[in-house]
Formats: C-alpha cells, structure tokens, sequence
C-alpha cells in the first residue's frame, strides 16, 4: 500500500510541477476538465495519498548531526 501511496503522491508532484512551469494540468487534459468525474476521483486519491503520507515520517531515518568531532 506504501509504495502505491508514493506512487500517486508522485504523479500528483508531477502534475503541480507541469501547473506551476507550463500551466498544463495533466490530468484535467486527460480526463476532460477539472470538474469532470475522473479528474475529481483522481484528485481525491492524490489528495488521500498525500495524508497517508504523513505516516511515513516516523519512519525516516534522522540526518546525522554536523556536530564537531574532537580531536
């Protein structure tokens, strides 16, 4: 399910990133408009996927820290 979840937060980063560049909102071109049903359902699971998200933060691994070492 994690990986599915990653999967439509990416094609939903992709989709922002073609809005913010070019103005192109792939997925209203795809399935016909924003308001069309496709593209709702659509952006319902990417807007889903990205609050399952949320659930992989406690899994992450913390940077090391860029503390001095002694000498």
């Amino acid at each position: 399910m994690n990986k599915l979840v990653l999967a439509i937060v990416i094609i939903g980063a992709i989709n922002w990133g073609l809005i913010g560049l070019f103005g192109l909102d792939l997925v209203a071109w795809i399935f016909g408009g924003q308001l069309s049903l496709a593209s709702r359902i659509i952006y319902t699971l990417v807007g889903l996927a990205g609050l399952w998200a949320f659930s992989f933060f406690p899994r992450v691994e913390p940077e090391p820290s860029a503390r001095p070492h002694a000498h």
